[in-house]
């Protein structure tokens, strides 16, 4: 894998941008007061949030205008007085505002750039451009959840972003949700529960790597120009997470099968697997994930499950290219350099 550049951290005073490259939900009349909430989240912290010029043009528009979108990510990248960008949503259709930016508005201005789910397209973009981007919090949820930014959330993002220091030992959270975010109405807060942790599915020792991932899309980008190769794996853990509807039994055993086919499983240092969006064991899938690993392709790396970031919450953020580390036997995961500079 290669090296990538790494940005400038955050100050108090910073101006960041918000962009909605995936879905105009911060712009629509019914949902603008999570945006709101979330801005003034952020302004709690000291940043001054400025939103792209099309960034609250609401669904309709920006599904109809995915250059619109577009354009708004080269905007905040090249607007000089922008120190982050952070999206506001997921979604399910980002691919479409790739074949509008100019990569050269990422390598001629590297910033941080943070959000997670369908925002991965964006990741993906950044890491060809040789950008260490974010996988982490969108605005709307976790920043603007309605029972509060969870403690967890808030100290990964301000930790990663605002310091220079090795980002350090990520421990499990003490609780967490796997209910659907809230949405619409206010007074419709989500329940935590109590959290069980990580648990290895297979492997010993300790490894490193440097992080890559996002969710089982990330497999699906065949033909574009974001498509990887084995060798973008190379000594890497990878990290995936749980979007609901594609993390099925059999899309788990059809992800781990193509991984191998690929080539990228053998070069891989380690994998990790995000807490699932449901209240279920995840015996099952592990069993999958370990026959297929052991068995099809005899490959012993670690795999370790119920890491906090992606769909449940709360969320850690994770650097793409910083190096990482899972100690098997004490059941740990570190990040031990810096996501900023």
């Amino acid at each position: 894998m290669k090296q990538l550049i790494k940005p400038l951290k955050l100050h108090p005073g910073d101006k960041v941008a918000t962009v909605s490259p995936c879905h105009g939900w911060a712009g629509d009349p019914n949902t603008h007061w999570k945006y709101e909430l979330g801005v003034k989240r952020l302004n709690e912290l000291g940043l001054e949030v400025l939103p792209a010029p099309n960034s609250l043009k609401g669904s309709d528009y920006l599904s109809a205008h995915p250059q619109a979108r577009a354009e708004d990510v080269q905007w905040a990248f090249e607007n000089k007085e922008i120190h982050a960008i952070i999206a506001t949503m997921g979604g399910n259709d980002s691919i479409k505002i790739i074949p509008y930016i100019n990569p050269s508005c990422i390598v001629n201005n590297p910033k941080i750039f943070i959000g997670y789910s369908d925002v991965m397209n964006l990741h993906l973009l950044c890491y060809k451009s040789g950008l260490s981007s974010f996988y982490g919090d969108n605005l709307l949820n976790p920043i603007a959840e309605q029972s509060g930014w969870h403690t967890y959330s808030k100290k990964w993002f301000v930790k990663t972003l605002f310091e220079s220091s090795a980002i350090g030992r990520i421990d499990p959270s003490s609780d967490w949700t796997f209910e659907a975010p809230d949405a619409i109405l206010p007074g419709k807060s989500r329940t935590y529960y109590p959290s069980q942790g990580y648990s290895l599915i297979q492997g010993s020792g300790k490894v490193a790597g440097r992080l890559m991932g996002g969710h089982t899309g990330i497999l699906e980008l065949t033909g574009t120009i974001l498509e990887l190769y084995a060798d973008d794996f190379e000594d890497a853990i990878l990290f995936v997470e749980d979007i609901p509807e594609f993390f099925t039994l059999e899309h788990i055993k059809t992800f781990f099968i193509a991984l191998g086919h690929t080539g990228i499983l053998q070069k891989l240092k380690g994998i990790l697997i995000g807490k699932v969006c449901e209240d279920a064991s995840f015996c099952d899938r592990a069993t999958v994930i370990q026959e297929i690993l052991s068995e099809k392709y005899s490959c012993t790396i670690p795999v370790m499950y119920g890491l906090h970031f992606g769909h449940s919450s709360p969320m850690c953020v994770l650097p793409y290219g910083s190096l990482a580390e899972i100690d098997c036997d004490n059941l740990t995961f570190s990040i031990l350099e810096s996501g900023v500079i």
